[in-house]
């Protein structure tokens, strides 16, 4: 592909955009970003990263300290109402209005991004049968459960077919039959083309999900690419994580030069987290290691590379910090 075309679908840009809120709290620090057409891409961290502040750059919710963006064509900061046409928001919080029926949220949506009476209640209940909510058109919102006003929600935001979606860690608070119900949804609209950028702390919601994923902590993008590339950056294929008595980082140092495999060993919290290529014997190696060396292992456990042993790598604490 041409790197014209390439330009040609981007459709979110930044350039150095920050924020910087009073007091000196820099909740996002010079952030460059490019997001192309028809792709989920996922802000993957902790809370307190600045994903949700960068969302409300995005969708000019937020005003920001520096930078610039670019959002379906239309620069945010200097064409604020104009890129809102662009764009369908999901925030964090149920924003329905209460006063209005389910149907009725979706109708008056329409008509407010410009949609014909007639076009506004076709598409609302064509939406309503497509998100499962047909059966609920007349009820308050207040009578729908928190996976049924989610789905509402996105229903709502697309309702006007923007160019792309925003999601603020949309199956926070789900429980895993309402995060399934809309992940089939999503995963629907960006079959069609929907272009969907998401917050998440949830790795394995970033891990198999996303086609890219931005690793950002303290306001900053630590790491970007696609999950398979991300771990294999880790440069092991199994993660070891030991539990024991005594000095941690004196063990560390100890399994990262007896064990061997071991790529990469390193303190997270109250565990030694160990890198290793291959699994075969490891287990049985680090207990005898530990023990010579003069530590009790209390707990031993094996598992691939996730999101989230890239964010210890980068950090050196658990993504769900």
């Amino acid at each position: 592909m041409t790197p014209d075309a390439l330009v040609e679908e981007e459709v979110i840009h930044t350039e150095g955009l920050t924020k910087i809120f009073p007091g000196g709290v820099k909740a996002v620090d010079q952030l460059d970003l490019s997001v192309t057409r028809g792709e989920i891409f996922g802000l993957l961290g902790p809370n307190g990263a600045g994903k949700t502040t960068t969302v409300g750059m995005l969708t000019s919710m937020v005003v920001p300290t520096d930078g610039r963006a670019v959002v379906g064509g239309v620069d945010v900061i200097a064409h604020p109402a104009l890129a809102k046409q662009a764009i369908g928001v999901v925030p964090q919080t149920n924003t329905l209005d209460r006063s209005l029926s389910v149907w009725e949220n979706l109708y008056f949506h329409g008509k407010f991004f410009g949609m014909s009476s007639r076009d506004a209640k076709s598409e609302a209940t064509r939406l309503l049968e497509r998100f499962l909510l047909a059966d609920r058109a007349s009820a308050e919102v207040l009578a729908l459960s928190g996976g049924m006003a989610q789905r509402l929600m996105v229903a709502r935001a697309v309702m006007h077919r923007p160019a792309i979606l925003f999601l603020d860690e949309p199956t926070a608070g789900l429980d895993p039959q309402g995060r399934i119900a809309l992940w089939q949804i999503l995963r629907e609209l960006h079959t069609e083309g929907q272009t969907i950028l998401l917050t998440t702390h949830y790795m394995e919601e970033a891990d198999q999900q996303c086609d890219r994923v931005a690793i950002m902590d303290h306001g900053r993008i630590l790491a970007l690419d696609n999950p398979y590339e991300l771990k294999r950056g880790v440069g092991a294929d199994t993660i070891v994580t030991v539990s024991a008595d005594g000095g941690l980082d004196e063990l560390a140092g100890l399994l990262e030069t007896e064990v061997p495999g071991v790529t990469q060993a390193k303190r997270v919290d109250s565990t030694v987290q160990l890198g290793v290529k291959g699994s075969h014997g490891v287990l049985p190696a680090v207990v005898i290691a530990a023990e010579q060396g003069g530590f009790t292992v209390t707990d031993l456990s094996l598992a691939e590379p996730t999101l989230e042993t890239v964010f210890i790598n980068l950090t050196g604490k658990e993504l769900r910090d």
